[in-house]
């Protein structure tokens, strides 16, 4: 005797729906490993979103240099991804279309961002324009908010800016520029990149600088092969990787001591090329009141500014 499909329904047991991610096409990353989100909720309006997400307790790069914390640019990033995700899969922008970031922040709660016995699952309310594109068409700059929780706590807030570019468009504005399988590594590098303990970080894959024979001047020089800051591939430095190096800028300034990128405001005037030498200067140091300091830290290519960034938080070490 055969069972119709209801039946069969009726005797199986109700499986769990089950946690994956979010699919790594739409936050522009090629491993699975990679990506922070593991959903989203549209709002009756149209112009919110709430996305779920979990960052592990042990991650290559984002991690405090001893472990015991988040890095608070992992929420940088998850902002990043959080904003392509709801462009492509909540307004219908196709794959292949081009992001233009022009502006990130992220300021966060350093304690929340402690690393508990089990992962951290965390809630991100994104909230959008009435502008935000719709199907294939590029669209003028627009903004995006995110505010993050972990267990019903704020844990990190922030804004971004960014525009949207076709790929026909895309093609013209960057006709016959190199990509990360033609360009040369680290251009015009004539010296030994910073030891790791003087930029915050731990491993030496991760350095993005290198001194210069000014003070305050680095030159940026990150592997183009790092599996995490070049996970894709693409034609200029990317913006996470612009925020690295002003973190470890601020760190330089402030050796033997690190400085702890608790909140971040950066703006990004120009695509940084992979061929010409990107000076990062420390233009400004601010100590707080309050055991903090602010540093701004200013990127030039090609005698323009290309990115502008204060990072503030505790000075450690």
């Amino acid at each position: 005797m055969s069972l119709s499909a209801s039946e069969i329904g009726a005797v199986l047991p109700v499986l769990p729906r089950l946690t994956t991610t979010v699919p790594k096409e739409y936050v522009h990353r090629a491993s699975l490993a990679e990506v922070f989100l593991t959903g989203c909720t549209a709002q009756d309006d149209g112009l919110r979103f709430s996305l779920t997400g979990q960052w592990p307790r042990a991650h290559t790069f984002f991690n405090s240099a001893d472990g015991s914390s988040h890095d608070p640019l992992q929420a940088a990033e998850t902002f990043r991804q959080a904003g392509m995700f709801v462009t492509h899969a909540e307004h219908g922008v196709p794959l292949g279309h081009h992001f233009v970031l022009w502006s990130l922040s992220c300021h966060t709660d350093l304690e929340r961002l402690r690393i508990g016995f089990r992962p951290t699952d965390f809630e991100l309310d994104v909230t959008c324009p009435d502008t935000a594109p719709r199907g294939r068409a590029s669209a003028r700059r627009m903004g995006i908010g995110f505010a993050l929780r972990r267990d019903g706590l704020p844990v990190a807030h922030g804004d971004g800016v960014y525009s949207i570019v076709t790929p026909s468009v895309y093609a013209r504005l960057r006709a016959n520029r190199p990509t990360l399988h033609t360009a040369s590594a680290n251009p015009a590098v004539g010296g030994r990149p910073m030891p790791p303990s003087a930029v915050g970080r731990t491993s030496p894959a991760d350095v993005v600088l290198t001194p210069t024979d000014t003070p305050g001047r680095w030159l940026l020089t990150p592997d183009l092969t790092h599996p995490i800051l070049f996970d894709h591939g693409g034609d200029h430095l990317p913006g996470m990787v612009l925020l690295e190096g002003a973190r470890q800028a601020a760190c330089a300034r402030l050796a033997p001591r690190a400085l702890i990128p608790a909140s971040t405001s950066t703006t990004f005037d120009r695509y940084v090329e992979l061929d010409s030498p990107c000076w990062v200067d420390v233009t400004e140091v601010v100590p707080g009141g309050d055991g903090t300091v602010t540093v701004r830290v200013v990127g030039r290519q090609g005698g323009e500014t290309v990115f502008t960034s204060t990072v503030r938080g505790p000075v450690v070490g």
